[in-house]
């Protein structure tokens, strides 16, 4: 392995270069526009199907006039609670150092528990589950949203009805196949399409409100405590809807490193709140005055002559939600890789200027087929929302658990009221998980069972990573005694530097061995090479290279470290080196040399066997390392061993 990773941490001279946010700090006005159309498009189309869904036969209700009061009030406050207290308030404090999400929020906590191995080992545990929940939610947002927008065809035109599916399908693959020319371009018309959709919900809900203006009420929470009066036990099943409306909540957490805290908190406590919540409004009004409309709520309430372009609007508005799902995906994967959770993939970067600008093929895809196969399966937003919600609450609720043991130890001050918080949070994360349990056999199973995979998947190459280095150090030599032996009979020399890659600074690469073994000749300059990424998103310059001779001037150590919000650049890193007297780095005097193991599955200790075949599996099918360092193929050499696990 050529990228280690490293959970305790880091030397603080690591650290000192990067404890500024890297998040944009001018345009105040643009970054609240950008924000508003990549980190509210989640939580920005919830209205197309949210109300629909809590009036759907699965709970039972009758849309009676204390029955809407009672669901509107539970919405209203849900976003207030959930997603501008919890999230926008306070969680968006515990940044690592100005990233935000899940697992940059697991990497913080892991960090502020020092040598507690145990409880590294745990918070490890729930910030990998946690992202392999965030894919089950990558996968049903696009399916959902699209589906959503497209079904107001059938309050335009109802005959349009069997036309739902291929339309969403086409919009769907049109989406995807876009994904690899980048986002750049189109995400500049991103903030203003946006901008529009949340005025056009505020007008929508203000026209409906005038007429019914009854339904204002609902902001009373006494409403939501009535419902619940009403209902008994059986009302907490209803979070199973209301947490349809918060989600997309965790988003605003995990953009803050595009667009910094400041401008998501303006843009949502000054327009995508009071837009979303005046269009609940808007609709609860009209389903006070016209029953029949909960069927429909959302298009029902747009006048008969702004139906075609909200439909389009609508559309425009899921496609854009959806291109922030999957992008959020690619930056959750490159993260993953890096701390070394999942294996190397191929990326693209679409952008010269934009390092978050990546393309994953084997991500896209991957969605895509998931996502075609979820439409086609459940083939409405209706029946889609029986499965949505179970892995958002369940990362809301982790998120929670990870921030409070943040806060016990970075905010020593507010310990006690952020405790009281936490309790809180915990409790209504909870009902959201319990309300979406109980829909596990109608559909919620999907995006659990896929978590539980995608975390198998996780843990066994993270797991398999550690037998393979442990199996690598056995038959290790050090170099202070390897070394000093060679040269007192060295083989033949050749000009030019070389550079071994190797995950363990500690023994001589295995590279070097297969080389001397096979071609017996060394090079003029012999450089061994470790990559690491910490547990900070970024790594200053002053930071980022270590060198150190050993055995005289012919031998030298060196560590590249990386943030996991960084993508590795080994060449350009080592051409950027200060002088180290004889050490250069001639991009065109320089070869790499790399071991690529062939993994055999064994009975020992350590993994199961099956498990072991899993990793063997995902170990010859992931990207070389090289690739991943960006090391040119023309300078490269690669020699292979084979080791058992």
């Amino acid at each position: 392995m050529n990228t280690t990773p490293t959970s305790p941490p880091a030397p603080e001279a690591n650290r000192a270069d990067s404890t500024q946010s890297h998040a944009p700090q001018g345009a105040g006005l643009a970054l609240v526009v950008g924000a508003i159309g990549v980190v509210f498009g989640d939580i920005g189309t919830s209205p197309l199907y949210t109300l629909k869904e809590a009036f759907s036969p699965h709970y039972g209700l009758g849309n009676d006039h204390d029955t809407v009061l009672g669901v509107l009030s539970l919405a209203f406050w849900a976003l207030n609670i959930v997603v501008t207290l919890k999230y926008v308030t306070v969680i968006m404090r515990a940044d690592n150092n100005g990233e935000g999400g899940i697992m940059a929020l697991m990497a913080l906590a892991q960090r502020t528990l020092r040598d507690n191995k145990r409880l590294i080992y745990i918070v490890g545990l729930l910030g990998i589950f946690g992202a392999s929940l965030f894919f089950g939610d990558g996968v049903i947002t696009p399916a959902i949203t699209v589906l959503g927008a497209v079904e107001g065809l059938q309050v335009a035109a109802p005959g349009l009805s069997h036309f739902v599916v291929p339309i969403a399908l086409l919009v769907l693959a049109a989406l995807f196949s876009a994904q690899r020319f980048g986002t750049e371009r189109v995400g500049r018309v991103f903030g203003p399409v946006m901008v529009i959709w949340f005025a056009a919900l505020a007008v929508i809900g203000i026209w409906n409100i005038i007429a019914t203006p009854e339904v204002l009420k609902a902001l009373n929470p006494w409403w939501a405590i009535h419902f619940f009066v009403r209902h008994g036990a059986h009302g907490i099943f209803i979070f199973g809807a209301v947490v349809l409306a918060v989600t997309g909540g965790e988003a605003l957490y995990a953009d803050m490193g595009h667009f910094g805290a400041k401008p998501i908190r303006q843009a949502w406590y000054f327009f995508a709140l009071p837009s979303l919540v005046l269009n609940y409004l808007g609709q609860g009004a009209l389903v006070l005055r016209h029953p029949t409309a909960i069927e429909n709520p959302f298009f029902e309430a747009v006048p008969q002559w702004a139906l075609y372009p909200m439909i389009g609007l609508a559309t425009l508005a899921a496609v854009i939600a959806s291109q922030s799902v999957i992008s959020g995906a690619y930056s959750v994967s490159r993260q993953a890789m890096q701390l070394g959770y999942i294996p190397r993939m191929r990326i693209k970067h679409t952008s010269s200027d934009t390092i978050g600008q990546i393309y994953i093929p084997a991500i896209n895809w991957g969605l895509a087929v998931m996502v075609f196969g979820l439409v086609l399966a459940f083939r409405s937003s209706t029946n889609l929302a029986v499965a949505y919600g179970i892995s958002v609450s369940a990362t809301m609720l982790i998120d929670t658990l990870l921030l409070a043991l943040v806060a016990h130890t970075l905010w020593p001050r507010a310990r006690v009221w952020i405790r009281l918080l936490c309790l809180g949070f915990m409790s209504i994360d909870l009902a959201f998980v319990i309300a979406n349990g109980s829909k596990l056999m109608q559909g919620a199973w999907f995006p659990v069972a896929l978590g539980i995979v995608l975390f198998t998947m996780m843990q066994t190459w993270r797991r398999g990573r550690e037998l393979l280095t442990e199996e690598i150090r056995k038959e290790g030599i050090k170099p202070d005694t390897f070394l000093p032996g060679l040269m007192l009979a060295p083989p033949t020399r050749v000009p030019g530097t070389a550079v071994f890659l190797t995950s363990d600074p500690g023994v001589v690469p295995h590279a070097l061995l297969h080389n001397l073994k096979h071609n017996k000749v060394l090079h003029e300059c012999n450089v061994f090479l470790t990559v690491k990424t910490l547990d900070i998103p970024y790594v200053g310059k002053d930071a980022r290279l270590q060198v150190e001779p050993i055995a005289g001037r012919d031998f030298y150590r060196v560590i590249v470290r990386y943030g996991f919000m960084e993508p590795p650049d080994v060449p350009l890193a080592l051409m950027r080196s200060p002088d180290h007297g004889e050490l250069t780095f001639n991009p065109m005097d320089t070869t790499y040399f790399t071991s690529r193991e062939l993994v055999v599955a064994g009975r020992r200790k350590g993994m199961a066997v099956w498990r072991d075949r899993l990793f063997a599996f995902m170990h010859r099918n992931a990207a070389p390392a090289t690739n991943f360092l960006r090391i040119p193929g023309n300078r490269l050499v690669e020699l292979g061993a084979q080791v058992e696990i």
